[in-house]
């Protein structure tokens, strides 16, 4: 997500290149095999909502390209990947309409032009990013119209398949198989961050374990959001700290938006990488500000 580095030479046609890397943005990659996983778990696993999440990616590709935007941000996939996930959200929470693919273009189309203000107005490496603040914003406002949802199930799995379930509910998938093809998708594009990502969701469900909060361990709710914390500073070298810190605040902070009757969705990563940085930038002006001692 906002991820603009430079990737490795591909030679997928320039309107693919950019849609898989929608894909791959959701998990902070900038990498079309990673982000032709994603959406093959997403075939396989949650064939129904395949439609919304191309929708919501290709909407969110042609307002960029409309209205201009530039060519290397349009390939990097940070104008659709906000559109990936709310296409499957609306797909996920709402029955079929004919209007329904008209609100995945729309919320596709309006993310990509909110993102673009945010790039604008962040254009230093220091500055907040955005993540997926669109689709929780957006989220947040769709799911005030949206049937309330039945209580999960107890579930029976093992613990095993915690962390394939984890990493698949990044894209709102439950199904194992889908986490294990996110994964391999993570080691195509980076073996460190997939070693991060399962440090993450491995974190995130010992503590719902230890918190005897055992469905929501198993369901994979409490890993994904570490996850994606780690994510997010897996490309720092040298600072492991960086993501460590991000994990915890995410665990931390994950309950807090339940209390407030919010849905949880990517809000507690978003956050805590927020105060990540923020505490960063604020340590740096502090030792700048520091007197010099002779």
């Amino acid at each position: 997500m906002q991820t603009l580095r430079s990737a490795p030479a591909s030679h997928c046609p320039d309107w693919a290149e950019a849609l898989l890397n929608g894909f791959s943005q959701v998990l902070l990659q900038r990498s079309p095999l990673c982000g032709l996983m994603c959406l093959l778990a997403i075939l396989i696993s949650a064939p129904s909502s395949l439609g919304g999440a191309l929708l919501g990616a290709v909407s969110g590709l042609l307002t960029a390209q409309r209205r201009g935007y530039p060519k290397a941000e349009r390939q990097s996939g940070v104008y659709s990947y906000n559109g990936v996930l709310l296409g499957l959200l609306i797909c996920y929470r709402f029955e079929w309409s004919p209007m329904l693919p008209l609100l995945v273009i729309a919320c596709g189309g309006l993310s990509a032009m909110l993102m673009h203000a945010w790039l604008q107005r962040t254009p230093k490496a220091s500055c907040l990013k955005a993540y997926t603040a669109p689709f929780v914003l957006f989220s947040w406002v769709l799911l005030t119209f949206a049937e309330p949802m039945p209580a999960a199930p107890m579930v029976d799995t093992g613990l095993l398949q915690a962390l394939p379930v984890g990493l698949g509910q990044v894209f709102l998938l439950d199904h194992p198989l889908a986490g294990v093809l996110i994964g391999i998708g993570l080691l195509l594009s980076s073996r460190n961050a997939a070693l991060w990502a399962a440090f993450g969701c491995v974190s995130g469900v010992a503590f719902a374990l230890w918190q005897q909060e055992t469905n929501l361990a198993l369901l994979g709710l409490a890993g994904y959001n570490p996850a994606l914390a780690a994510l997010a500073f897996s490309h720092i070298r040298h600072k492991p700290w960086l993501p460590a810190i991000a994990v915890a605040l995410a665990i931390v902070l994950q309950p807090g938006f339940s209390s407030l009757g919010l849905a949880t969705l990517t809000a507690p990563f978003i956050l805590s990488c927020w105060l990540v940085q923020a505490g960063g930038r604020l340590f740096r002006q502090s030792v700048q500000d520091r007197p010099l001692r002779f």
